[in-house]
């Protein structure tokens, strides 16, 4: 397998944009070949479309549309024809190869991953919400009636690529299956879940926001409980409580569906900001 290619899945595995640069047309001598591929992230870079001030500025190009991407820009592709000459202006050094070669940039973002524990009145909301997003959404529940097709039907009419959990004992294992940058919202029917769920995400370098659903009362009980098994108070202020709060999301109400409407503007919120922090690296 090709180092662009590999590159490329592990770019997707790891839920992070890059872009493909692609050698589409030469004219004249160039120091690659139409067909040349180079992969470009926020940091990295597989494969060689020539070397040079050529692969520098597409580089550079390249860095600009993910930047762009992560401001929520779309992802259109890019066509450059570039004249290797040692008549042209250049920044990174001459090639006078004497060519013309044009480049295909192509940016492809990475779909965030949320995860949503307890799909209960609230939970089901959510997803609805959710799923009409491009995005990877897990749905976790240890009662196999939330989960069921007839019930999931809309969410799963979306454009989101679903992922359901039925785990009937220990729900908190799902933890390990999710993608690593995932957005969790804990929202179970059960405060032992909760808990036990919260345990395992602070064990976890997996979540990228945690959040959680409740009052003050109880996130105080979860607190003291959480320390008691060990993590320090740095860690426990991961989590994020109470989940959609009305005076950060202007959205405000106690139905389910505006409880997820709050929680979706959150959410949404969270994800370009973590897409903007990892580019800004």
């Amino acid at each position: 397998m090709s180092d662009w290619l590999r590159a490329l899945q592990e770019c997707q595995e790891a839920r992070e944009a890059c872009v493909l640069v692609t050698v589409t047309e030469v004219r004249g001598h160039a120091p690659r070949e139409a067909g040349a591929k180079l992969v470009v992230t926020a940091d990295r870079t597989w494969g060689s479309v020539g070397g040079g001030n050529l692969e520098e500025a597409a580089i550079r190009r390249a860095r600009g549309l993910l930047r762009g991407l992560a401001l929520g820009g779309p992802a259109t592709p890019v066509t450059e024809r570039h004249t290797l000459s040692d008549k042209v202006p250049v920044e990174h050094g001459v090639q006078c190869c004497g060519g013309e070669v044009t480049l295909l940039l192509e940016p492809l973002a990475a779909a965030p991953a949320v995860a949503v524990f307890g799909m209960g009145h609230v939970g089901l909301e959510l997803a609805l919400l959710l799923s009409r997003h491009d995005l990877e959404l897990h749905l976790v529940d240890s009662r196999a009636d939330q989960l069921d097709d007839a019930r999931l039907a809309p969410v799963l009419a979306g454009p989101a690529a679903v992922r359901v959990h039925q785990v009937p004992v220990l729900p908190e294992l799902v933890v390990a299956e999710l993608p690593r940058g995932t957005h969790v919202l804990v929202l179970t029917h059960d405060h032992a879940e909760d808990l036990a769920i919260l345990d395992a995400l602070l064990r976890s370098e997996v979540p990228a926001t945690i959040g959680l659903i409740g009052s003050a009362a109880k996130w105080t009980r979860f607190r003291g409980k959480l320390a008691d098994l060990g993590h320090p108070p740095e860690v426990i202020d991961r989590v994020r409580t109470p989940i959609g709060d009305p005076a950060l999301t202007g959205v405000s109400g106690k139905e389910p569906a505006a409880i997820a409407v709050s929680v979706t503007v959150e959410v949404l919120g969270l994800i370009r900001a973590s897409a903007v922090s990892t580019l800004g690296r």
